[in-house]
């Protein structure tokens, strides 16, 4: 494990000497220690990745040559999988069959960017038919320049991947600041570009808290874009430091996800796939589907089934075989999310769970949590947990399920599951999310966009999309010089 900052291609220590605690949410025990960065290590990162902009190579090589040391990358996040995983687990929490699923998803999400960065060899420029004698003009699309990136704590790996490598392949240099709380395998992606070729300072990666690196680095004048995952109110001061300099921004931001189930569909169908909307990571997922609104006419039955499969989660440490939920990923998560659930026994009917499971006192655990018969208006039901929480409610109607689906400050994802494919297709165009699912929740494609609407952010990562996040499109236009310096002014109207 890597306990130093990674700047301008070496491990070093932060400028103050400081260090901080990581700890292993399965015992709360210290197990590591990295540098706790500060302004000073932010300068000296950006520093560095602008001198790899503006003086590097990695910028003019080419898409095929960029996607080439993607690749690689990529190659070897796969090669080292165990290893990435069960760092994962130690450092997140979450059980180790999730671990291994997200770095095969990371080693994916660079070999999808090398594609598309040996693609911009053909699509970088793009002629633009004017209609006007004389003229020729292209479009041309070229690196946005240096990109801060901070990401969350719940898919630690694999939420640096969806920055990293997007930047990379579009020819950005970074400063990568990962979440304090989950550090470790962000540290040896450092590694990992060096060995594959990455020239020095195209990434940096400082480790720290929010208040010293994070907002370092969204206020400094040297990054030109700002990418972050996290939540409303910290998104918020990010958007008002970048209106502040006028800097490109991407935000992936909360969420309160409704999921609507008709009658039609089979139960044991809608009971897995509510299971894996809401308790998959510990209910720690930013798209979580944890508002269930479940027609009458199936509502008690699946409502029982629902509380039986929740009460045999098997519930433990993550490298433990056949543990399907872990820790939450901190202390202070752990108390936030208790301290979330207490009032909700007040304004609702605690149907099972919202306790720290017997036997598993020393770690941050809480028992799956489902909470029934709610208010529209009961904090609950309205604000994100952030945890193994869902919130479920009857409807009678489709326009009641829409209404009470898009009734959130958040957009950023919903699903629909019913047997009538016409009605589920209404029910998702009436959606108002960056991302719908029907008969499903939660499934991720590397090659499919990922955003919200509303207060859930802005922009969209994954796909091309997200190579776009990283482009800055410029026009070019050429006048014919074998004709008369006069002869446009003499020839167009206006």
């Amino acid at each position: 494990m890597k306990d130093q900052m990674f700047i301008h291609g070496d491990y070093v220590g932060s400028a103050s000497g400081a260090m901080f605690d990581v700890v292993d949410p399965s015992n709360r025990e210290v197990f590591h220690r990295v540098p706790r960065g500060n302004g000073e290590d932010i300068d000296r990162a950006v520093k560095a990745a602008r001198k790899a902009f503006d003086d590097g190579p990695w910028p003019h090589m080419s898409g095929s040559e960029r996607g080439a040391v993607l690749r690689r990358m990529g190659d070897l996040i796969a090669e080292r999988r165990d290893e990435l995983a069960r760092l994962e687990v130690r450092d997140n929490g979450k059980p180790l069959p999730e671990a291994l699923w997200d770095i095969d998803d990371t080693a994916g999400v660079f070999h999808f960017y090398a594609d598309l960065a040996e693609r911009l060899d053909n699509n970088a420029e793009e002629d633009i038919p004017l209609g006007a004698e004389g003229f020729t003009s292209k479009a041309v699309k070229e690196p946005v320049g240096v990109a801060g990136a901070i990401i969350p704590w719940n898919f630690p790996l694999l939420m640096a991947s969806w920055k990293v490598a997007p930047a990379l392949a579009a020819g950005c240099s970074m400063v990568l600041k990962p979440s304090e709380l989950t550090p470790i395998t962000a540290l040896e992606l450092g590694d990992i570009a060096r060995k594959s070729g990455l020239p020095s300072g195209v990434l940096n990666i400082v480790t720290g808290f929010g208040p010293e690196a994070g907002r370092a680095l969204a206020e400094h004048p040297g990054v030109d874009k700002l990418a972050f995952t996290g939540s409303v109110p910290t998104g918020s001061r990010i958007m008002a430091t970048a209106a502040r300099y006028i800097k490109t921004v991407s935000l992936e931001l909360g969420g309160k996800s409704p999921l609507v189930v008709f009658a039609d569909t089979p139960i044991d169908e809608a009971v897995a796939w509510i299971m894996f909307g809401i308790f998959w990571n510990q209910g720690e997922v930013c798209s979580a589907t944890s508002r269930v609104l479940i027609e009458e006419a199936i509502y008690e039955p699946l409502m029982a089934r629902l509380v039986e499969e929740a009460r045999k989660i098997e519930i433990g440490h993550g490298l433990e075989d056949g543990v399907l939920h872990g820790p939450l990923v901190s202390q202070s998560q752990h108390e936030k999310v208790l301290a979330c659930i207490e009032p909700g026994k007040s304004e609702a009917r605690l149907v099972t769970g919202g306790g720290v499971p017997k036997g598993l006192e020393a770690g941050c655990y809480v028992e799956p949590t489902i909470f029934a018969d709610m208010d529209e208006s009961a904090w609950i039901w309205r604000e994100e947990i952030f945890g193994p929480v869902v919130c479920v409610k009857p409807f009678r109607t489709e326009d009641e399920a829409v209404r009470m689906a898009n009734d959130s400050r958040f957009g950023l994802g919903a699903a629909v599951m019913s047997a009538d494919l016409d009605r589920a297709e209404r029910v998702a165009g009436a959606f108002r999310a960056g991302i719908v699912w029907i008969n499903c929740s939660q499934p991720t494609f590397t090659k499919a966009p990922w955003g919200g609407y509303k207060q859930s952010g802005v922009g969209r990562e994954l796909g091309e999309w997200g190579l776009n996040n990283y482009l800055e499109t410029k026009q070019i236009t050429t006048f014919d010089r074998s004709r008369p310096w006069g002869w446009y002014l003499k020839n167009t109207n206006g």
